[in-house]
């Protein structure tokens, strides 16, 4: 769920409000954009539905009108088998206002990842990273299997520390800056565990798989993504990804869309893949992304900072505990992409929580908070 410890300028995780700064990212950061669809897809509307009053984690019943309001939400959405039943924009959201993603583009990545694959450009997910990515010879990521990098499972070193200047976070960030680049970080990583063995929640697996698409394509990312999943879904407001010096896409948390946009995506994997009868992503690879097939990656297995998370991976995508298959892309500061397949819903939060990362408590964070609540509203559909 981690993104850059400072994005164009801003200081964060200090408590300060953010909801300003994130609508409005990519008027101060250089970025490449993407182009909506000449037809763009509008969801239907179905009758709106009203939003349960509370939501109960750990068998304590909360308020969700305080839950959107501590945690500055600015969209929360709603569909239902495809149709929009809630749409709420609040404090510097809207329809049309496009939203720092965080790590909910990690997500993204490895959709288009399973679409090079499809494609042929690569070979297998059994394949080592460096076979496409040869700047990753010599790095932690030398003769590690694209497969364990999708699931964070890299045994790379990575420390998750946002008040330590020291830790990979604050390096991988300062590439945003004058002159920095990601790829320079990239050579530097080194590893400290076996791969495919622990999963460590790291923002450098996110950018060495934007390395993977850039050298198996050879094409950018934002260049790919514009053919094979920006206009195929019908996006109706233009994309941004954030890029350094070099023009390198910050691949782990720098894409920005519209609530709309995004959810495109999650009613895409809500259908394994398909979307207007066409096949965007392969069904195996999305039933793949939505489970854990190792121990290392079963719900309160992996690691996210000095923590372990109450969640299961896949491939970029978090599950939730039980037996529904639900499963979210999330990015810190509480964005969202839920998907409750069972049910036929998907909901998009986008937030600026103003205490997040503060502290590495749950109860300050609110990142499984948040999936209660989310469930509470899916199962207004029951």
């Amino acid at each position: 769920m981690t993104t850059n410890a400072d994005v164009s300028g801003l200081r964060l995780f200090t408590g300060e409000p953010q909801y300003e700064n994130f609508a409005r990212i990519h008027l101060a950061q250089s970025v490449k954009q993407m182009r909506p669809a000449e037809r763009p897809f509008e969801f239907p509307t179905g009758p709106a539905i009203t939003l349960p009053q509370t939501y109960v984690v750990d068998g304590v019943s909360r308020d969700l009108r305080m839950l959107l309001d501590e945690t500055h939400t600015s969209a929360l959405l709603v569909l239902k088998d495809g149709a929009v039943r809630c749409e709420a924009y609040f404090l510097t959201g809207g329809r049309r206002v496009p939203w720092i993603s965080m790590s909910v583009a990690k997500s993204f990545i490895s959709a288009l990842v399973g679409i090079a694959q499809a494609e042929g450009l690569i070979g297998s997910l059994e394949d080592p990273i460096n076979q496409y990515a040869s700047l990753l010879s010599g790095t932690a990521y030398d003769g590690v299997r694209i497969k364990d990098v999708l699931q964070m499972s890299s045994g790379a070193r990575w420390r998750e520390a946002y008040t330590d200047p020291d830790a990979e976070i604050f390096r991988l960030s300062a590439a945003l800056g004058p002159g920095g680049s990601f790829d320079e970080f990239m050579s530097t990583m080194v590893r400290e565990t076996t791969p495919g063995t622990l999963c460590r929640y790291d923002s450098a697996d996110t950018q060495a798989l934007g390395l993977l698409l850039a050298g198996a394509t050879g094409r950018s990312i934002t260049d790919y993504m514009q053919e094979k999943l920006f206009l195929p879904l019908g996006m109706e407001s233009p994309g941004y990804w954030m890029i350094d010096s070099k023009g390198r896409e910050m691949a782990f948390g720098g894409l920005l869309m519209t609530a709309r946009d995004f959810a495109k995506l999650g009613e895409c994997y809500r259908n394994g893949g398909v979307w207007g009868g066409r096949q965007l992503v392969p069904t195996d690879y999305v039933a793949a992304s939505t489970r854990a097939d190792a121990p290392h990656l079963a719900p309160g297995m992996p690691l996210v900072g000095d923590h372990a998370f109450p969640m299961g991976y896949g491939y970029q995508w978090w599950l939730p505990p039980g037996d529904r298959g639900e499963f979210s892309a999330i990015g810190v500061y509480n964005q969202y992409v839920y998907v409750d397949p069972p049910r036929g819903v998907v909901i998009v939060k986008l937030s600026a929580n103003p205490a997040y990362g503060t502290s590495t408590e749950e109860t300050v964070n609110k990142d499984y908070e948040n999936i209660w609540a989310m469930r509470a509203i899916s199962r207004q559909f029951d």
